[in-house]
């Protein structure tokens, strides 16, 4: 038996105690990310707010036109998340069919329900809004996804829970929209798991 490695290390590959120190640090940067943007989304002006979600909503009719949109994954404001639910009733009248998120299980895949603007909600057990009636269906082709914060390359900061990140893993993947305020462009790195967004709608456009 000779001391050579049974595996051959890549000599340009970092030890592996200072990928985990990398690791670590983006996870805390985004931690600390996370607060700094909660609070910079909680501190907006309700009317500056409502004329911001405005013309975000109008962005997106105007895509959704454009594009040919029939089906769309949407979601329902948490957290001072832009509030669309004005461009969803008018979707709907386009005849776009419109589905939720619903939370089956942790650490799985997000599941959707068929949804009418003004249908009953209720909240499950995590407080987020969902279709009383549950009426479960693939995932749409598309997606309006909300961002806590996005980068240049279009990946998003959610909240950490993965969900999104776990949805957009299936094949075939859905097309993905980020909607966000741009003030909330921040600068932080990517981790592996994450996938960037097709598209970034903001106010700006």
């Amino acid at each position: 038996m000779t001391r050579e490695p049974r595996i051959p290390c890549d000599p340009s590959a970092p030890p592996a105690s200072s990928q985990a120190d990398a690791s670590d640090a983006l996870a805390h940067h985004k931690i600390q990310l996370r607060k700094t943007l909660l609070a910079r989304r909680r501190a907006l002006a309700p009317d500056d707010k409502a004329a911001l979600d405005a013309r975000i909503g109008q962005h997106i009719l105007a895509w959704a036109a454009d594009a040919g949109i029939t089906q769309l994954g949407v979601y329902w404001p948490l957290a001072g998340e832009p509030d669309l639910r004005g461009a969803y009733a008018e979707l709907a009248t386009r005849g776009v069919r419109l589905a939720l998120p619903v939370v089956l299980a942790r650490d799985a895949a997000l599941a959707f329900s068929h949804w009418l603007p003004g249908e009953a909600l209720v909240k499950d057990a995590m407080g987020v809004a969902v279709p009383a009636q549950l009426r479960l269906c693939s995932t749409p082709s598309a997606l309006l996804i909300p961002c806590l914060g996005f980068n240049g390359a279009q990946f998003r900061l959610g909240y950490g829970g993965g969900y999104y990140d776990r949805t957009l893993a299936a094949i075939p993947r859905p097309y993905t929209v980020g909607v966000a305020y741009a003030d909330l462009a921040a600068q932080f790195a990517s981790a592996a798991h994450d996938i960037a967004l097709d598209r970034i709608v903001t106010e700006r456009a």
